[in-house]
């Protein structure tokens, strides 16, 4: 499994006490899609990713 899939990202300059990708991601999981949050370091943004195997195809991103 090395590839992913972004469903959302979030600036990560969000208001205090305030995890707007923590929820979406908790939203996700409750769905059943294993959603985690991880930090890109070069957007400065909070990625709500899936993780894919190398097989599954991963449309590119917008």
């Amino acid at each position: 499994m090395n590839g992913r899939l972004v469903l959302e990202r979030f600036p990560a300059g969000g208001p205090r006490g305030s995890w707007p990708a923590e929820e979406f991601a908790r939203a996700r999981r409750a769905e059943g899609r294993p959603a985690e949050v991880v930090m890109d370091l070069a957007s400065d943004a909070f990625l709500v990713i899936v993780r894919v195997a190398d097989s599954e195809e991963v449309p590119a991103a917008a």
